[in-house]
């Protein structure tokens, strides 16, 4: 569960010139659940990919270009994830579907074999109904409080060199860059983020 404190200042000008400050604060409860994807969730991964995808392109950047028309090895590496259990829909209380990430605990072909314990997210997305909400924070922050619990104290990711936002939005959360891989679709900045 997360609980956030929205706080809203309003200022007001009275007739007489002064300036009176409105504080409103109210308590935002939200609780996102994880709910491990199977394969009939094929679908939706692709649908919320290519989505992604879109709203990348329109952003001039060619990361997850690969997305807006999956071969059979992109979809061999969802049906991977989903085998081995590591795809994750996002649902809120009433059971909407928010969006889906994977995680792993090792990652060969960006990080190569590794001998510190880690977990590694990829692929997090978000509906883009519900895009503003802050989602992709809250659920790294849930990701690390269950890999805390589980005894893992280092969450890993990569992102396209190129979009910056990205690279910003990761950084400002914590992670730290401490490497780059090229790869085929482009270079990517390697990320890790100790809990």
């Amino acid at each position: 569960m997360a609980i956030y404190l929205v706080i809203q200042l309003f200022i007001v000008r009275t007739a007489f010139h002064k300036i009176i400050l409105f504080l409103k604060c109210k308590l935002i409860i939200m609780t996102l659940f994880f709910t491990i994807a199977k394969p009939d969730k094929l679908d939706t991964a692709l649908s919320l990919l290519k989505e992604a995808a879109e709203s990348i392109k329109a952003k001039g950047l060619k990361q997850w270009g690969i997305w807006l028309k999956p071969q059979e090895k992109q979809i061999a590496w969802i049906n991977e994830g989903f085998q081995n259990g590591e795809f994750y829909i996002v649902q809120n209380e009433k059971g909407d579907e928010l969006g889906m990430f994977r995680l792993s605990y090792k990652d060969i072909l960006y990080w190569g074999v590794q001998t510190e314990e880690a977990a590694y997210i990829h692929s997090l997305m978000v509906k883009k109904q519900y895009a503003g909400q802050d989602l992709g924070k809250k659920i790294i922050a849930q990701v690390e409080q269950k890999l805390l619990g589980d005894g893992i104290n280092l969450l890993r990711l990569d992102c396209n060199a190129e979009n910056r936002w990205l690279c910003n939005y990761y950084e400002s959360q914590g992670f730290v860059q401490v490497g780059q891989k090229q790869m085929p679709h482009g270079l990517n900045n390697l990320y890790e983020k100790k809990l």
